[in-house]
């Protein structure tokens, strides 16, 4: 039988110094195009522009990982979603309190 030999395959893994380092100029390059930054760390950032994101990571190796998506809800979306549901209830409770005053006989 044959064993395996085991070699010495330490992995080197990055300060958040060196993260950031890698980090800062992918975040200012997107920064310049008009992002906006939400949250960063020495690790990570997350960026927005309009409703879209991106996720920039760097591993413990030194890569760095982008990720795009899009946001659920963004906020002029959040405003006109209040204003109907508070519409909504509104002329709920105008029908109902018409209702309850004998107005729909």
């Amino acid at each position: 039988m044959v064993e395996p030999q085991t070699e010495n395959t330490e992995v080197e893994i990055i300060s958040p110094e060196a993260a950031e380092a890698i980090l800062k100029p992918e975040v200012e390059k997107l920064v310049a195009d008009g992002w906006r930054v939400v949250h960063e760390s020495a690790f990570a950032a997350r960026l927005v522009k309009e409703r879209d994101l991106i996720d920039l990571r760097v591993d413990l190796l030194g890569q760095l990982e982008r990720k795009q998506g899009v946001t659920l809800l963004y906020g002029p979306e959040i405003g006109r979603a209040v204003a109907w549901v508070l519409l909504l209830v509104s002329i709920l409770m105008a029908m109902a309190l018409a209702s309850a005053l004998g107005f729909f006989k």
